[in-house]
């Protein structure tokens, strides 16, 4: 079972995740905005001696990203995936970082480039702003489209019920959950 952490960062209470297996880390949306917050990651990186093996970025609204320069700094090794997923090989095909496997799903909607991060084995999904707990992401922003959103929301219902929703903001929740009470789905 995977160990998944949660920062709320950034004046939007942006959720950045940390994903360890073993030592190994992925790190989910840096949104650390302040110096004491990049000072509360790093901290957590040390304490407990993780290796960032990738760096996983859901959408590129700057709430989500804030934080990258400071991580690819801290581990310059680690490859950035998911912005400009339009021109990526790796789409809906599985993939191990860290003896993590996971699936890029495309989610456009909220913004064009957005992804989910899909851990089929542990029945979790990082949804970022495409899916939150009763409610969705926005699409009056540039690069929104009701839609494309109503279209990947679609593909997110069908998940398992029991799948793990840990989203770009708020509190985790499950597809079940979801599925009965938010009006979106």
């Amino acid at each position: 079972m995977l160990d998944i952490h949660t920062f709320y960062f950034n004046p939007y209470r942006e959720c950045t995740y940390i994903v360890v297996n073993n030592h190994d880390a992925i790190v989910i949306d840096p949104g650390m905005y302040t110096d004491r917050e990049q000072e509360r990651f790093v901290h957590y990186i040390r304490e407990h001696q993780l290796q960032i093996a990738a760096i996983l970025i859901t959408h590129s609204h700057p709430d989500h990203i804030c934080g990258l320069e400071m991580v690819q700094q801290l581990a310059p090794q680690a490859p950035v995936i998911g912005i400009n997923y339009q021109m990526s090989k790796e789409i809906d095909k599985p993939m191990t970082i860290a003896g993590i496997p996971f699936r890029i799903l495309p989610t456009p909607g909220h913004k064009e480039d957005s992804v989910c991060y899909y851990i089929e084995p542990e029945k979790t999904i990082f949804t970022g702003d495409t899916l939150f707990q009763s409610s969705i992401g926005r699409t009056d922003l540039p690069g929104g489209d009701w839609d494309t959103l109503m279209r990947s929301l679609q593909l997110l219902k069908q998940l398992p019920d029991d799948t793990i929703v840990y989203p770009g903001h708020g509190e985790t929740t499950t597809i079940g959950e979801e599925k009965m009470q938010n009006p979106y789905l």
